[in-house]
């Protein structure tokens, strides 16, 4: 299948590209580079753009003869999303209309949207199953909301075939070790204690000890992006057979602030000094994925989301590319 990968030379959408070509299809990257990188999808057509340029969308959309689009380019910093909306807002919704109309004008009617469980806002069950209220509390978590409803209106409204993917926490790196995660600033907590375990920093900062979760920390579910490009393929076929989907992607394991650490000091074998701060606002003490609904409709399981492998695969990346992709 001919796919336009919008935000493909990004983490997730750079690992999906690649997982796409092993996979036979023929994946056209359209990416401003505002975030991602070129050398993540080498070897890969390369359209330059926003996402707010439909008339360029459009003439992507028909030279290459595209099948089906899959859509990561979002800004999706929580703390970034409260300070500036308007940011999230121009880009992740407006800048997803255009897409969609682009779409309409080219006559492409499958996609594979990547949305995210802060859909759900502080939920009210752990495990999180996909018919939990979507509350979110923050700026970016409505602007994937207010595209899952697009996409339904769009669907309805003009036939268009869609699966709304609600990642937990994107993790790892590829085994090859050539690509893996590279954000100016990081956010993620695995990058950021190995950036600590390289040196690149003095420490890491536990926010909150007093959780109602074991050892007190913040408990997540991981899971290894290569396992999400995988889930984005199976979406992908499926789309015809099932037209609209919505399914959470995670492991439906969580891990403990404290126990990824753990596990990094383990594998890197070098010391990683913590200290404790607050909680922070909005976070809540567990966000778990209960994954039963992608493994009944789209056929997938996690094959590479062992937190081992995930420290593992990122360690590779970051020890090799000390620098991200500047290290190249």
């Amino acid at each position: 299948m001919k796919v336009l990968v919008v935000g493909g030379a990004g983490y997730i959408g750079s690992h999906t590209v690649r997982y796409l070509v092993s996979r036979g299809h023929e994946p056209i990257v359209y990416d401003n580079l505002s975030l991602g990188f070129a050398r993540a999808v080498q070897g890969v057509p390369l359209v330059e753009g926003d996402l707010q340029d439909q008339s360029l969308l459009e003439r992507t959309l028909r030279e290459h003869q595209i099948e089906a689009v899959i859509h990561f380019a979002a800004f999706a910093l929580v703390g970034e999303s409260v300070t500036e909306p308007a940011k999230y807002y121009e880009n992740n919704i407006i800048g997803t209309f255009r897409l969609l109309q682009a779409m309409r004008a080219t006559g492409v009617q499958r996609i594979v949207f990547s949305s995210t469980c802060a859909t759900y806002g502080e939920p009210e069950e752990v495990p999180i199953d996909e018919s939990q209220q979507q509350a979110p509390i923050n700026p970016y978590g409505f602007t994937k909301l207010a595209v899952e409803r697009m996409l339904q209106d769009f669907h309805r409204a003009y036939g268009l075939k869609y699966a709304a993917l609600r990642y937990f926490n994107a993790a790892g790196a590829s085994p090859v070790g050539d690509i893996g995660e590279d954000h100016t600033p990081e956010s993620h907590l695995i990058p950021i204690v190995l950036q600590v375990a390289l040196g690149q920093r003095s420490h890491v900062t536990v926010f909150g000890t007093d959780y109602p979760t074991p050892d007190g920390t913040c408990i997540r579910d991981y899971i290894h992006v290569d396992d999400l490009a995988a889930a984005h393929e199976l979406a992908l076929l499926r789309l015809d057979e099932l037209q609209a989907v919505e399914v959470n992607l995670g492991t439906g394991h969580g891990y403990s602030v404290q126990e990824v650490i753990a596990a990094c000091r383990q594998i890197t074998g070098r010391d990683i000094r913590v200290e404790f701060g607050p909680r922070r606002a909005g976070d809540p003490p567990q966000l778990v994925a209960k994954p039963e609904r992608a493994g009944r409709l789209l056929g997938w399981r996690p094959q590479c989301s062992s937190l081992d492998n995930i420290v593992r695969t990122a360690w590779h990346w970051h020890l090799h590319h000390p620098h991200g992709y500047a290290s190249l």
